[in-house]
């Protein structure tokens, strides 16, 4: 194995306050400098999401800043291979795809010959991304480089074994996709069972081999084996069943304890949430978690929990709950009225902000926001719910933890005397939210692809109004302006990671303000990321923004290359 300097070859972007983005000549670049990075383990750098022609660098401002991390990268060095220690899979393909015959015709030759080279090629999986256990494999046969369909699928059946560019993959569940169809695998591309819970994770050596067998599992040593259960497989693979498929749960989360809270209205979505799940990129999943990080911590610290404990999270208001037994909560995010009605009829109003006492039988009602749009209720003892990877965060695009809590559902509460910290009562003091009409000042860092743009089109972002739509949830808020976002370039970029607060850029020019449970890697360029990520999760329909800059961290050094077009999403 030899090293060679990188220094070269790299192009360092600007993505946000906390994330530099480094982008490498070619894909082969890439994986060599993912590889580099996970063994150099840099001091700040939290997290890598590795995409096609970039590595995205998650850092800790406390400890590192841009310009050092630049700089510890360019005097890396990278490993030619890696392919003698890394872990292998098989997986059994039934060759029926109904794409087959189209992807032989694209490629000049017959379906048994791509089916023979998809067998006889080596495939690493270059990222991770689209969805939780989707990997992206690059394969060592130049034949297969094959567009995208025309018009994507609205559902792809899990386990569809597909081509797109360079890449093929394996859909671990069924989603709207645009890649070629060529076969089918029962294998389990993901298991919380399992670990790793990702069959694919980067770096893995995955070698494609005819099935003999209908039916087909992953084996404890990693390869694809037959086994009965396909059924099984394919109904926790569904997205109604994703929360039961995706939870960890234990037998005491499933228990109601003397502590619970039984929802009688959930108002506009409910979800139990905490401080997310981060670390876990090179599997596909991004870190979630509550959309308004310090709501929820003001909440914990309010009743006496650690500030990871699990709590409620309110869009919209309208909820209505009952206490079984007594216990402390707090109600901190946005403004409305917080109404306590006691089993005697006795009338209590508690504070934005403040601790209060639920005795057995009362009822918490939440109001409608007047002021933000999400509230965050804890409770002393915290919601005991299920778990996936450590955490009790609702993903809604991944469908990871608990789905959204439905009328008729009882939240068992942790025992309060596990609570490490004594009740707060000092209130904690509210902050001043938006509503729909005003005008909010949210400052942006530039970057990573504003030179995609005009600077026109910069300027447009700078000076323009953009409203936020109504078609905004925790994915992202679509932002409309009177005048689109002007591109320089045009066509899409190979995906590469993007970060919560990122203002990305479809082709229509209309930014989306990307929420905790955004795509973990996309193709549309981002020309800023805002930097209060707490004010954006409180923005509600309606409400005005203007964007202004902040000092750019590291200067950005811009690829004098075309653009390439995208060939690698789901």
């Amino acid at each position: 194995m030899t090293s060679t300097p990188l220094a070269d070859s790299l192009t360092f972007h600007t993505a946000s306050r906390r994330h530099l983005l480094v982008e490498c000549a070619d894909l082969t670049a890439t994986m060599a400098l993912h590889h580099s990075l996970e063994a150099a383990d840099l001091p700040g750098v939290t997290e890598l999401i590795p995409a096609a022609r970039t590595v995205l660098l998650s850092f800790d401002p406390a400890r590192t800043s841009a310009e050092i991390l630049a700089e510890a990268v360019r005097g890396l060095g990278h490993t030619e291979s890696v392919s003698d220690t890394a872990r292998e899979v098989t997986i059994e393909v039934r060759y029926d795809g109904e794409d087959l015959a189209e992807v032989a015709d694209l490629l000049s030759v017959s379906p048994a010959e791509v089916v023979k080279r998809h067998q006889a090629a080596t495939w690493q999986v270059a990222f991770a991304g689209f969805a939780p256990g989707f990997g992206y494999l690059a394969g060592d046969d130049e034949l297969f480089t094959v567009p995208r369909r025309s018009s994507p699928r609205t559902r792809v059946p899990v386990g569809s074994v597909a081509l797109a560019g360079e890449f093929t993959g394996v859909y671990p569940r069924s989603s709207p996709g645009g890649w070629q169809l060529i076969g089918r695998t029962d294998a389990k591309l993901w298991d919380l069972d399992r670990q790793p819970p990702a069959l694919f994770v980067p770096g893995t050596i995955v070698k494609f081999v005819e099935a003999e067998r209908e039916i087909v599992d992953v084996a404890a040593n990693g390869s694809a084996a037959g086994a009965a259960g396909a059924a099984a497989d394919s109904a926790s693979d569904s997205p109604s069943a994703s929360a039961e498929a995706t939870s960890d749960t234990d037998e005491a989360a499933s228990t109601v304890g003397p502590h619970s809270l039984e929802v009688l209205r959930p108002g506009l979505q409910l979800l139990v949430q905490d401080l997310g799940r981060p670390g876990f990129a090179s599997m596909g999943v991004s870190a979630a978690g509550a959309a308004d990080r310090s709501a929820l911590t003001t909440a914990n610290r309010l009743v006496g929990n650690a500030e990871t404990a699990a709590g409620l999270e309110s869009f919209g208001g309208g909820v209505l709950l009952r206490s079984t037994g007594d216990g402390v909560a707090a109600v901190t995010g946005a403004t409305g009225t917080i109404t306590v009605t006691a089993a005697d009829g006795t009338v209590l109003t508690p504070r934005l902000g403040e601790a209060f006492a639920l005795a057995d039988g009362d009822e918490l009602e939440l109001g409608p926001a007047e002021r933000g749009v999400r509230r965050y209720l804890a409770v002393r003892g915290g919601i005991d719910a299920e778990t996936a990877l450590v955490s009790s965060s609702a993903d809604t695009l991944a469908g990871l933890g608990p789905a959204a809590v439905d009328k008729g559902t009882t939240l068992s509460v942790h025992d309060p005397r596990t609570a490490p910290h004594l009740v707060d009562p000092a209130p904690a003091r509210p902050r001043d939210l938006p509503q729909a009409g005003e005008t909010v000042e949210m400052t942006v860092t530039l970057g990573p692809r504003e030179d995609w743009f005009t600077d026109a089109g910069v300027e447009t972002l700078l000076s323009q109004v953009w409203t936020v739509t109504h078609e905004s949830d925790r994915v992202g808020l679509r932002l409309s302006g009177e005048v689109p976002l002007e591109r320089a370039r045009t066509g899409e970029l190979p995906s590469e990671g993007a970060v919560t607060g990122a203002l990305q850029v479809p082709p229509n020019g209309q930014p989306v303000l990307f929420g905790p449970d955004h795509p973990l890697t996309g193709g549309y360029p981002i020309i800023a990321s805002v930097d209060d990520l707490d004010l954006a999760a409180q923005l509600p329909p309606g409400v005005k923004l203007r964007f202004t800059t902040s000092a750019r961290p590291t200067p950005n050094t811009r690829p004098a290359e075309a653009p390439r077009t995208n060939d690698n999403e789901g």
